[in-house]
């Protein structure tokens, strides 16, 4: 039993044994019980049954009818005691457990002349009082305060120990009212409907009217300020049933290589955001003793479970403002940053300003046509159709097209949306997957994507201007297209549902500074040349997907080769164990088969197996890539057999430095790699 059932449960309890005055002493009781559950005036603690009881009435002078909302205080004339209580709307109020004494009882409301009398509170007695209010501006009149003194007969030892109990639930319930305000206040404060003070509600009880019992209803309670959401984080308005407004709202893309299948779990008309999880096991069938692997921007660690992605952000938009922020962790962050040379321009390490970030930009979107976009920033490339991102995409590993073009740019990027199937997007940036400008010239490039149809993706990517080799002023220009098309859907199927391909050349070259793109008299032949195709099946109501695939890449020179992490190797250092030098060479094939598990749109779990070629030494072997005794902080430089700096990228004066022949050390390169991975990848 709660306590507010408690306080109706005495008050039934007070059966009505006695005729003529007892019955109105168990009918004040009654009264005095329900003005309790709902007065808030603090009283007395129980257990004091020398106290008496004053109940009353107030009613109109000119007419006798009750009178609600009046204001009744009791004042003891020793000044040690006050009361105050609101009459209900039958006019009537209680005070219990009242001390002993004298009391001067005032009624006042607005509109109505103050009446007071003086009471004698007896111990354990009950003692009424009426006051009839005469109107503002009404000539006097004497009425004389009427103490009932039938019920001025002593307390039965039952009607005493209601009383208490009476007590000891209101303790309790002012205990859970005061508790119930304190949490309430500040809340309604803040809303601007705080109480100037505290408000006691009028006493209800139950009367006689007609000789029947009768029980009044209470006032209505006022309803708290309804709370509502700040317009920012609503949730988006409902978009039509079809949208051909939207870019490429009007079908279902899903099915896309590089383009996430997975819709916003959580959307605002202010947020919406986004993480992003990466882990795996992968094994390197040429196992290498130091466990590094070469050559990807995917496969780093071998015979461990790695996390190679973290990412926690999400964009921002706001009255045509926007912003988007996706911070990263894991592998990628140590693994990103260490393909990019530009950092070795200047001061102020950039790799570390940038290397917890993914996606970072703001700007603006324009209601010009189906939408235009001017955003800065780093934003994420498009550039080899896989996205940076391993969820997206159909193969884990993606072949060397995808791994040796780049993945971000830091700039500026507009994009211009003339249909609701067609993107046309400039890019002015600082350089070739840069943090930072090379030499004299920035990066131009941008992209155009076209989906006709649902089942159909074309973009075309191309990038000139700039030159992006530390150093040395050689212009790159590059061109990277795609096209993918969805030739099967049955997506309701249990058998096969779905099936796609996709197909990617890219072409490009470097001139001046010593080289050309076609060689000859200007130099050698500094050029790429690459492709990659993959088919792709879904089974079971896209429940699994199996995807095969590979590609090719002629790439003399090396300028877009990877460089395996010799000693600690990276894009600004170089290596002497694998030169990037003019006429360098570097022909790399690659193939793939893998199945992904799709339960829910949230989370992939895949199997993966892979073989890399090349015709040069490349893939870490047996032996690895570290010195003896861990990297020597000198990855400029050939190392000793000790593990010690030779002090030169000359060959024949490493081995005059280190003792001659077998002196030096040499890192364990294969031509072909194969490896079995599988793992997990979650998006929300």
């Amino acid at each position: 039993m709660n306590i507010h059932e408690g306080v109706f449960e005495s008050k039934r309890s007070i059966s009505y044994e006695k005729e003529g005055s007892a019955r109105r002493r168990q009918a004040r009781l009654a009264i005095a019980g329900i003005a309790l559950l709902v007065s808030g005036i603090a009283v007395p603690a129980s257990g004091q049954t020398a106290a008496g009881i004053v109940t009353g009435t107030t009613r109109s002078f000119a007419n006798g009818s009750p009178m609600a909302g009046v204001q009744i205080v009791a004042h003891s004339l020793d000044g040690r005691t006050a009361r105050a209580s609101v009459t209900n709307a039958q006019g009537l109020f209680a005070f219990v457990n009242v001390a002993p004494g004298r009391y001067e009882v005032a009624a006042t409301k607005s509109g109505f002349q103050k009446s007071t009398q003086n009471i004698e509170v007896e111990p354990s007695r009950t003692i009424s009082v009426e006051f009839p209010l005469l109107a503002d501006g009404a000539p006097p009149a004497a009425r004389p305060a009427t103490a009932d003194k039938a019920g001025s007969a002593p307390l039965t030892e039952r009607e005493i120990q209601l009383l208490e109990r009476i007590d000891r639930l209101e303790a309790r319930l002012a205990a859970v009212e005061t508790k119930d305000r304190l949490a309430e206040g500040p809340r309604l404060a803040a809303a601007g409907t705080a109480p100037a003070g505290p408000v006691s509600p009028a006493p209800v009880a139950e009367q006689q009217v007609g000789g029947k019992a009768t029980t009044p209803q209470p006032p209505a309670k006022i309803a708290p300020p309804e709370h509502k959401l700040p317009e920012g984080l609503e949730a988006p308005d409902p978009g039509p049933a079809v949208d051909n407004d939207t870019p490429f709202a009007f079908g279902d893309f899903s099915w896309l290589n590089g383009n996430s299948r997975s819709g916003p779990v959580l959307e605002t008309k202010f947020f919406t955001p986004e993480i992003r999880l990466d882990t795996h096991y992968m094994e390197d069938f040429n196992q290498p003793r130091d466990h590094t692997m070469g050559g990807a921007t995917e496969s780093f660690r071998s015979g461990e479970f790695q996390v190679e992605q973290i990412s926690v952000g999400g964009d921002f938009h706001w009255q045509n403002v926007r912003g988007r922020v996706l911070y990263m962790s894991g592998l990628f962050a140590a693994t990103t940053p260490r393909n990019d040379a530009s950092t070795g321009v200047g001061q102020w390490d950039l790799r570390t300003a940038y290397r917890y970030v993914s996606e970072a930009y703001g700007g603006y979107h324009f209601n010009v046509n189906h939408g235009l976009n001017v955003d800065a920033g780093i934003f994420v490339s498009y550039i080899g159709l896989f996205s940076y991102y391993n969820f997206d995409n159909w193969a884990y590993q993606p072949s060397f097209v995808s791994s040796n073009t780049p993945w971000f740019f830091n700039g500026l990027r507009i994009q211009w949306f003339p249909t609701n199937k067609l993107k046309i997007e400039p890019w002015i940036i600082n350089g070739w997957q840069s943090y930072a400008r090379f030499n004299g010239r920035h990066g131009f490039g941008g992209q155009i994507l076209y989906r006709p149809k649902e089942w159909l993706s074309m973009v075309f990517n191309n990038y000139g201007n700039g030159e992006d080799t530390l150093g040395i002023h050689r212009s790159r220009i590059h061109t990277d297209d795609s096209i993918e098309v969805r030739y099967f859907n049955k997506p309701e199927s249990t058998g096969l549902s779905k099936m796609a391909f996709s197909v990617t050349g890219d072409a490009g070259c470097e001139y001046g500074g010593g080289v050309t793109c076609h060689g000859g008299k200007g130099g050698p032949k500094q050029a790429f040349l690459g492709w990659m195709a993959y088919n792709r099946l879904w089974f079971h109501k896209d429940l699994v997907a199996l995807t095969m695939g590979g590609g090719h890449m002629n790439n003399p020179g090396r300028y877009l080769t990877l460089l395996p992490p010799i000693n600690g190797a990276d894009a600004v250092s170089g290596s002497p164990y694998f030169t990037a030098t003019p006429g360098d060479k570097a022909h790399m094939w690659d193939s793939s088969i893998g199945i992904q598990y799709m339960p829910k749109k949230y989370i992939t779990w895949w199997l993966e197996g892979v073989y890399r070629h090349a015709d040069i030494p490349y893939w870490s072997g047996r032996g690895g890539i570290t010195p003896p005794g861990g990297n020597n902080g000198v990855p400029t430089q050939f190392v000793c057999s000790t593990g010690a700096p030779s002090g030169t990228n000359d060959l024949t004066a490493a081995y005059a430095a280190c003792g001659g022949p077998g002196s030096v050390w040499f890192p364990d390169l294969r031509r072909g790699q194969a490896t079995l991975s599988v793992g997990v990848l979650v998006k929300f």
